[in-house]
């Protein structure tokens, strides 16, 4: 690990406790119900927010932004942790127990016994992401039903039989890069920003859950050369830069230089969706940020959206969302 950090800042777990323990005691805000706190990243570290919010007994949701000073190696020493999801849409964790967390790749920790390890966060990219914490009791709660009934993939992320927590690291999906940064940019405040923030971090867990349980093959980009796989990218920001009028398929994949059937094989492999549903999620997701702003008619974000009859795009908006256009400009929330 010495090999990645050249120069650098190394902390032990008890030294970068102290300093977020200290940072606390300060805190940028707190809410009147102390269920939410952001605080400001040590100085010694960096410089940004962490923003921490108790969705639920035993579940935490933490959301990270911080540009770090100096490349950050921390050395966790061996001790009991609950279930954690870390998703990053910037920056990078290099650590001896899983490698190469980054925008692609994702962790899934189980809870149990954490092996000691040394975990690098290069300062190359801001860390821009998010953790979720939750307590292992809480897992079974969530589905309702007792720890010993859960399917296979979630009885693993419990301790039971084993000592040591099981870390998995599944490849991001856009779908779930996309529940993330609808995260990020919740449109609610207080309490209903809650309750939308609870629906939004089950989802992504259950992506998770759904990402480790199937083979790698179906939404994992192994499949895929490299060179492919730059190609897809490169068409999906071609249909978000033209949501109003976007190629045909045809046409889409001539101009990434690729044919049609893999163009139509890549998007599955990447984003777990076609071309097709790409494009309406990406129509329906911006629409719905248009029409909880001030002063948008239903009509202008149609037409925005690549919709020229509002009546179709209501349609398409209440079959993705279960609500309509203008139940949505209103204040409802998503079903």
């Amino acid at each position: 690990m010495q090999s990645l950090i050249p120069m650098g800042f190394e902390l032990t777990w008890q030294e970068a406790n102290e300093l977020w323990t200290e940072a606390a005691q300060h805190p940028v805000a707190v809410s009147a119900d102390g269920l939410e706190a952001t605080q400001a990243t040590p100085p010694t570290i960096g410089r940004g927010l962490n923003r921490m919010i108790k969705l639920r007994p035993g579940v935490e949701l933490t959301i990270f932004n911080c540009d770090l000073h100096e490349d950050l190696t921390l050395r966790l020493p061996e001790s009991l942790h609950p279930l954690q999801f870390t998703t990053l849409l910037s920056g990078a964790i290099e650590s001896t127990e899983v490698s190469g967390i980054n925008a692609d790749v994702g962790l899934l920790s189980g809870s149990g016994m954490q092996r000691s390890s040394t975990s690098v966060f290069p300062r190359a990219q801001p860390q821009i992401g998010i953790d979720i914490l939750v307590q292992p009791q809480v897992l079974p709660q969530l589905f309702g039903i007792p720890a010993e009934e859960l399917p296979a993939e979630l009885r693993s992320l419990l301790p039971g039989s084993h000592h040591w927590q099981q870390v998995f690291s599944p490849q991001i999906t856009g779908v779930m890069r996309l529940v993330v940064q609808q995260i990020l940019r919740c449109p609610f405040s207080g309490a209903t920003e809650r309750l939308y923030l609870q629906g939004k971090v089950c989802e992504l867990m259950a992506l998770y859950v759904a990402a480790i349980a199937e083979p790698a093959t179906d939404f994992s980009t192994a499949a895929l050369r490299a060179d492919t796989t730059e190609r897809i990218h490169s068409a999906a920001e071609i249909l978000r830069s033209h949501l109003e009028h976007p190629p045909s398929q045809i046409d889409l994949a001539q101009q990434v230089g690729v044919g049609i059937r893999t163009l139509q094989k890549g998007f599955k492999t990447v984003f777990g969706l076609t071309p097709f549903a790409y494009l309406t999620q990406q129509r329906m997701h911006l629409a719905e940020q248009l029409l909880r702003q001030p002063n948008c008619t239903v009509a202008e974000v149609a037409n925005i959206v690549g919709y020229a009859n509002p009546a179709r795009f209501a349609a398409a908006f209440k079959r993705y969302f279960g609500i309509t256009p203008s139940e949505c400009s209103q204040g409802r929330k998503i079903l």
